[in-house]
């Protein structure tokens, strides 16, 4: 990948002993094995470069299952927007939120039934517990009157002013749910945060005229390729405009973006609209001249229906990527399967950025779990690739699955001769900020008194690479020695 310049330092503090505690996925005891640290402050490139390696962010703690103790092993899971197509159970929920945002039609029979729904129940990460759904509720009402009165202090547009308050936390500083690009848990988590409205395109907003202009013109050239030349020539010739060729059936199937922006009816029953806006979290927010409008970070994403909030979602925009982190929703619309809904905005998103901004071209939904059933809807976002645990480089997932039938724990990667390439080669140059001064390691080795110490720290620069290793601060805070 190219290089990425930051003009901040990450500062993190590791953790040097692996925690043992209850899975969320499996649910027994002590089982489940992560190391983690506190990110301070993180460059948006570090976080991508750590993400790369199979670390997560929750909040500022960021962890990383130990794969080969861990009792259900999380991989790292990334979609490619650019070649995507949504399966019948995504084009069933797009159509479902049509029906519902046209005409009010409610579909019968239970969400549950669809594969990669936000009802399900996803698993925490790190040594903290579940997220209470019921918290999740009564913090999402006052989130949506809290974001309300102060978007109605700002556009002096609504007719009811509300007490402006910042927004509450929606989860406890010790609970964490990763949330799937996808659609996880009814409780789901997911990160979608964007520019505010007015700031360069917005595919929270409905196509303008132009987008279906452009549409009407990609529709006609495929039209132009299937017909032969020479019956679109004598078409033209009797002096007909292109415009009125006559549709022919196409075997195209409709993209996603089709799905999504289908127009709606001018009485049409309900109005969703999006607002983004920028989040707290330890990603350091940047805006370089080759970046996306909205530049790179952490933001939410609103889903208002009708003027009232029902979902919020967060995302990290990283130089290659958009990262789902987390879905709140409100369980009374849980029947529009708002978790699979909001990935496949996030999916479109992502393919918006990547018009402006080339490199950014993958859309990270956490962790597949394929040894947890229920977890194994994230695969169903195809093509796809899963993280080697071992040599951090992509697999299709279809050459994955056999394996992962067959062994919890695998090595992706098939070429036995392999390495990770991204080791830490060199431990002297990592960086460490020590008493206020930022210094090589082989200098800090001067005022350790505790020679084990190495020991840790060796650990720590193997799990974030040697790229990261030199870039990141690592911080300690060891007595001066003698």
């Amino acid at each position: 990948m190219a290089s990425w310049s930051a003009p901040t330092f990450s500062l993190v503090e590791y953790f040097e002993s692996q925690t043992l505690f209850q899975c969320g996925y499996c649910k027994n005891v002590a089982c489940s094995v992560s190391n983690g640290m506190w990110a301070h402050s993180l460059t948006v490139q570090d976080y991508q470069d750590l993400i790369d390696r199979g670390w997560r962010r929750s909040g500022k703690y960021l962890y990383k299952p130990v794969m080969n103790k861990t009792c259900c092993p999380q991989y790292t899971i990334r979609c490619r927007p650019l070649q995507f197509q949504p399966s019948k159970s995504h084009k069933k929920v797009l159509k479902k939120m049509l029906k519902f945002l046209a005409k009010g039609e409610i579909s019968k029979g239970s969400c549950e039934d669809e594969p990669m729904d936000s009802t399900m129940e996803d698993a925490v990460a790190g040594d903290f517990a579940l997220i209470n759904k019921l918290d999740i509720k009564c913090d999402l009402k006052t989130l949506s009157s809290d974001l309300k009165g102060g978007i109605e202090s700002e556009e002096k547009k609504k007719e009811n002013s509300l007490k402006k308050e910042g927004p509450k936390e929606l989860i406890h500083p010790q609970a964490i749910e990763e949330k799937l690009g996808s659609g996880e848990p009814s409780h789901s988590i997911k990160v979608h945060i964007g520019p505010k409205p007015g700031k360069g395109a917005d595919l929270s907003k409905p196509p303008c005229r132009k987008a279906k202009e452009m549409r009407k013109e990609r529709k006609r050239l495929k039209l132009m390729q299937q017909n032969s030349a020479g019956a679109f020539e004598g078409f033209q010739a009797q002096g007909q405009p292109a415009s009125l060729l006559p549709k022919a059936k196409s075997n195209q199937p409709k993209s996603l973006e089709d799905l999504i922006f289908e127009s709606l009816p001018e009485n049409a029953s309900h109005k969703l609209e999006f607002t983004r806006f920028l989040v707290d979290s330890p990603l350091e927010a940047e805006y370089p001249a080759n970046g996306p409008e909205c530049g790179y970070g952490s933001f939410h994403q609103q889903y208002w229906l009708d003027g009232k909030i029902i979902a919020v979602g967060v995302i990290d925009i990283l130089p290659y990527c958009v990262s789902s982190v987390y879905l709140y929703y409100d369980p009374d619309y849980s029947f529009l399967s708002l978790g699979v809904y909001s990935a496949l905005r996030e999916i479109a998103f992502t393919k918006q950025l990547h018009e402006r901004t080339s490199q950014l071209s993958y859309y990270y939904m956490g962790f597949y779990i394929h040894s947890c059933p229920k977890m194994r809807y994230k695969g169903q976002y195809r093509p796809s690739d899963l993280l080697c645990p071992e040599t951090y480089v992509w697999v299709p997932i279809e050459q994955c699955l056999p394996s992962l039938d067959n062994s919890k724990y695998c090595r992706f990667n098939q070429d036995p001769q392999a390495v990770d390439e991204g080791r830490s080669k060199d431990l002297n140059r990592l960086r460490v900020l020590h008493r206020r001064s930022t210094m090589p390691y082989a200098v800090y080795k001067n005022y350790q008194e505790d020679p084990s110490e190495e020991e840790g720290v060796l650990e720590y620069a193997n799990l974030v690479g040697q790229k990261c290793a030199e870039r990141m601060l690592l911080f300690r805070n060891s007595p001066p020695a003698p």
